[in-house]
């Protein structure tokens, strides 16, 4: 699809400039209107800020660590400040390790690599994929979906207490849902995790860009999150919390930058001493680009004061929920209830059709960017959408098992970035397409909803 770039509109104000806020698309039905990026849970723009202190920095480009020229050094050095101002917005602990990784999929899979011999690990069924899956070498207990927070909390507690007491024990749970964007009682959790001797890590993927999160106030030993989803580039992702298990654990990777000293043994092989440091982890080249770029949306958001930005976020909430409200065929998607507080994420269904027909039409005809399926959330997804069938539209997903054909739904996501107007003009495209229908004809191609042409 091609794009072109038009002159900002005052409509177009939100509290944190990204970028993509001045491009255009075009429409099945003719013109073209201003994109609006409506998909901020799979991954939100990056900020113009961030993408203007990575340019600036780019000139300056270097080798990281150990390096003797100038530009090194300073690579270094912005390297290393981008773990303090890390740890900074994390609220981290004095002894707390920062650890650089791709993405909070990858964060999850180095502490499940790290986890001591016999952990038992507690993950609600309700977790993204990449919270839900990386434990499968330990002991896992997956615990049902709790339709309240209280509920969630005695859910836990009762599965810690017929735990094997004597061995290490993990809990995994989520700051945010991704399906549905409601709040989990983390402290509360966390406090059952501890009174049973078990230990929390927190997914804030969904959270840190909407709400502050402070390890030390929540009280949970490790955090991970996605630079792509804090309106930082792709690629880019941190693991922060304790350092006892990262320590003791094998590097997650083996090469340069783990190691402190290799040396050949009487025996032919390799003697290895590795890092203690965070460095243990993050074994070749970093990616100090994606390192200064989450360290620059963290400076970003405290600087724009979370009080005004939660706020704002609320109130676009209430636009898009009494909006849909106003709607009887869409029935939002919902774990704890209509009034459980929530960040910028709604998923829901339309009575009469296919999700993958209806984010088709959302986009081919009024430019607005949404996602539709099972939101790397399969088994939450399908408790709250229930085994009966929907009525199926145009377009459908060949590829889903016998029977889900509709069982999936469209989610809208947003946050600092959107403007008032993309929030508008999602709810009235929402009331038009349900009232009048699609304008145009759609296929189903390669498993996707298109435009027919």
């Amino acid at each position: 699809m091609s794009v072109s770039t038009a002159a900002a509109d005052r409509s177009l104000c939100a509290p944190l400039p990204v970028l993509g806020r001045d491009v255009t698309v075009p429409l099945v039905t003719g013109g073209e209107v201003a994109y609006a990026a409506l998909d901020y849970a799979a991954s939100a723009p990056a900020l113009q800020r961030v993408w203007d202190d990575v340019a600036a920095y780019a000139p300056y480009y270097g080798s990281v660590h150990r390096g003797a020229g100038y530009l090194s050094q300073l690579s270094t050095d912005l390297f290393e400040n981008a773990r303090r101002t890390v740890a900074e917005f994390l609220g981290c602990r004095p002894d707390d390790q920062v650890v650089f990784t791709r993405s909070t999929t990858d964060s999850l899979n180095l502490l499940a690599r790290a986890l001591p011999a016999g952990c038992q690990v507690f993950v609600f069924e309700t977790e993204h994929h990449a919270s839900l899956l990386p434990w499968q070498d330990a002991r896992v207990t997956y615990l049902d979906a709790p339709r309240t927070p209280r509920q969630a909390v005695r859910t836990l507690e009762r599965a810690l207490a017929g735990r094997d007491p004597h061995g290490p024990a993990l809990v995994c749970v989520t700051g945010a849902s991704n399906v549905t964007g409601e709040l989990w009682p983390v402290r509360e959790l966390a406090a059952a995790a501890h009174a049973h001797g078990a230990r929390i890590v927190l997914d804030a993927a969904q959270l840190a860009p909407h709400h502050p999160v402070d390890i030390r106030d929540l009280d949970v030993d490790w955090v991970a999150f996605s630079g792509h989803k804090l309106y930082a580039p792709f690629g880019s992702g941190v693991l922060a919390g304790r350092a006892d298990w990262l320590r003791a654990a094998e590097p997650y990777l083996a090469g340069g930058g783990a190691s402190r000293k290799v040396t050949r043994r009487q025996d032919g092989g390799v003697a290895v001493e590795w890092h203690d440091s965070a460095a243990r982890h993050e074994a070749g080249s970093p990616n100090v680009i994606g390192a200064y770029s989450i360290a620059a949306a963290c400076k970003a958001l405290t600087e724009a004061g979370w009080d005004t930005l939660v706020a704002r976020e609320e109130q676009l909430i209430r636009t898009v929920r009494e909006g849909l409200a106003e709607v009887p065929e869409v029935r939002i998607l919902s774990l704890f209830g209509d009034d459980a507080p929530r960040v910028g994420v709604l998923s829901f269904v339309v009575e009469g059709w296919n999700s993958s027909h209806f984010a088709a039409a959302l986009s081919a005809e009024y430019g607005i960017g949404v996602r539709d399926g099972l939101f790397c959330a399969h088994p939450l997804v399908r408790t709250l959408l229930g085994t009966d069938p929907q009525t199926q539209g145009e377009c459908g997903a060949p590829e889903a098992a016998p029977g889900e054909k509709s069982l999936n739904a469209v989610r809208v996501s947003f946050g600092a970035g959107t403007p008032d107007e993309h929030v508008e003009r999602f709810v009235n495209a929402v009331r038009e397409l349900v009232r009048d229908g699609a304008r145009w004809q759609y296929r189903t191609e390669d498993g996707r909803c298109v435009p027919a042409v």
